[in-house]
């Protein structure tokens, strides 16, 4: 007959919650419960790990912009306020789309801190795991690079970190020569040959200055202007094809909706451009689309079955980027 397994004797916790340490799965957990870590403890751990934020931006001043620098703008950079201000030795803090070598932030040699919004992330709540690594970037001594880690489960998120009263203002740069002042000599073999790589890649992209988050960028065959909107999805797929059957979806002569992405919540439609026409001749064109997307949104009348077709037509040319 098997022998018996000894039971375990629970012991005195020696931890509170929020000092729990992270052991190994199988492990005892530290907080003298008697049981394996990831039945106690770790349970708590692993679910912050893996439950996705669909919109990890909602919340922060521009919520759009911050979607398409993370997902469809190569080079840009934006100045970020902090609630409580900067402390003292860090003269600032700019969100960047990415930072060479492909690092989470850089804490620069003045102090400067540089948080790069394209990374990979350990959790399914991006905006916590970008505030843990902006959080250690800016005690991180200078001169060097932070790298990623897992941010705790119960840490605080961009919006307990960003003013959301600041304004958020996307500069976007033709290259990524931003990562280093004076990057032609100052910048190491590697670093340089990162910012070679980064820029050979790097999709022309201008963001429209008459309406919101709209960036128009240029491809060898086609340009493109895609378009990241707040509105609830269902609701701008119905506006969106009282306007295809109507035929003023477009943006002009020679254009087309083409489609829409997903990411992070959000619906970003897509138009085909002609690839003579630049950032500039979109300005108007996408000011008269957004007046009349603001009265199909305003619509409340059932769709007719020519609107119905063009919303499943739209519907099955969307792509999720996350």
């Amino acid at each position: 007959m098997a022998k018996k397994r000894p039971q375990t004797k629970a012991v005195k916790p020696q931890f509170t919650d929020g000092e729990i340490p992270v052991v190994g799965a199988r492990e005892p957990c530290p907080c003298g419960s008697g049981r394996r870590y990831k039945a106690c403890h770790g349970r708590a751990a692993a679910h912050a790990v893996t439950e996705l934020v669909q919109r990890p931006f909602e919340g922060l001043n521009a919520e759009c912009d911050w979607v398409a620098l993370r997902e469809l703008v190569p080079a840009a950079t934006v100045e970020l306020t902090l609630k409580d201000g900067l402390p003292d030795d860090v003269p600032s803090v700019t969100l960047a789309t990415v930072l060479p070598m492909a690092w989470p932030a850089l804490r620069r040699d003045s102090g400067a801190v540089l948080l790069a919004l394209q990374n990979d992330t350990a959790s399914g709540d991006l905006s916590r795991d970008l505030a843990d690594t902006l959080l250690r970037a800016l005690t991180a001594k200078p001169g060097t690079p932070v790298g990623g880690e897992r941010a705790p489960a119960d840490g605080p998120r961009l919006q307990d970190l960003l003013d959301p009263a600041a304004p958020f203002e996307p500069v976007v740069h033709s290259g990524f020569e931003f990562w280093i002042p004076d990057a032609a000599d100052n910048a190491s073999p590697e670093v340089a040959a990162s910012l070679e790589r980064a820029n050979a890649a790097a999709i022309p992209t201008v963001r429209l200055s008459g309406v919101d988050s709209a960036y128009w960028c240029e491809t060898p065959e086609k340009n493109h202007l895609r378009w990241v909107m707040p509105h609830p999805e269902e609701k701008l797929l119905d506006a969106l094809a009282r306007l295809h059957a109507a035929g003023t979806s477009s943006l002009g002569e020679g254009t087309r909706l083409v489609g829409s992405f997903r990411a992070h919540g959000l619906m970003v439609p897509v138009w085909d451009l002609p690839s003579a026409m630049g950032a500039e001749e979109c300005e108007k064109p996408a000011t008269e689309f957004a007046e009349r997307l603001t009265a199909a949104l305003a619509a409340d009348t059932p769709l007719t079955p020519e609107e119905r077709r063009a919303r499943g037509g739209l519907t099955n040319r969307q792509v999720t980027l996350s």
